[in-house]
């Protein structure tokens, strides 16, 4: 295996975090000198030196793979299909947390933002889709934005939708990905729905609130919703480490009751 290799991906991830040499051997309390000849190919790392410096870079156990494979080592992570056994009760201990949220939406996503499991109460509000997009693999953000599916729903679209690309944004700059690269700049061709207010970002009435909202027009009703996002902390299996869950809670009585009544 070419250690240059190594090396070049080694400096491009320390660059991409923000560290310098200096502050990166301080936190893995390495010598500079080591890690200096480690980043020009004049040493080659040990198994454990390239997981130690994955760590100290907080990449993905995706990544961690890929580095170690640079380095021509064998891959330490596992990324298990959701029926196997080692991880199957994960899977289902996330989709009874899903179902949980009802009557509030919920749904736990991919890397690529397709839908692993969605609750019925996200499922309600996706009702007049047209079925094929909801015909698996569903992308979650194509589904939510496209003008087509649930985006004529989304009153405040511009300003959602902004907040969705710089989230994708900031996510692929932290991990580059072709397929992410892709979804963004479709994302971004999508025509603007007709009916959707101005953005307001930056008056004093947004720059004031405690969120975000998703705010819908559902049945002749204004739903108004701000989301929260969770991972799992301690995954050491790729696909459960790369989960995302994102759940919906009302931003205001007239949505929770709503909710509560029809769902």
């Amino acid at each position: 295996m070419d250690h240059m290799t190594f090396a070049t991906s080694l400096r491009s991830w320390r660059e991409k975090r923000g560290f310098s040499q200096l502050a990166l051997a301080s936190d893995a309390e390495i010598s500079q000198r080591h890690l200096s000849f480690l980043e020009t190919g004049r040493s080659a790392p040990s198994r454990d030196m390239v997981l130690l410096l994955a760590e100290t870079l907080d990449l993905s156990l995706r990544a961690r793979n890929d580095l170690l494979h640079t380095a021509g080592f064998a891959h330490c992570y596992h990324d298990r299909s959701a029926d196997d056994e080692d991880v199957a009760a994960t899977y289902q201990a996330v989709k009874d947390l899903i179902d949980a949220h009802a009557p509030y939406p919920a749904l736990a996503m991919d890397r690529h933002w397709t839908i692993v499991h969605a609750n019925a109460a996200l499922l309600g509000l996706f009702r007049d889709v047209p079925a094929p997009m909801m015909a698996p693999p569903v992308n979650a953000l194509r589904l939510s934005l496209h003008p087509d599916g649930f985006g004529k729903h989304i009153a405040n679209y511009r300003e959602w939708r902004h907040h969705i690309l710089t989230r994708l944004s900031a996510q692929n700059k932290a991990a580059p990905d072709a397929a992410t690269s892709s979804l963004i700049d479709e994302l971004k061709s999508y025509p603007v729905p007709s009916g959707s207010r101005p953005w307001t970002t930056g008056a004093p009435k947004a720059v004031n609130r405690v969120a975000i909202p998703l705010t819908l027009d559902i049945a002749s009703r204004k739903l108004s919703f701000i989301s929260a996002t969770t991972v799992l902390g301690t995954a050491m299996d790729i696909g459960l480490s790369e989960l995302t869950l994102e759940t919906f809670l009302p931003a205001n009585r007239e949505t929770a009751d709503y909710l509560h009544t029809t769902i």
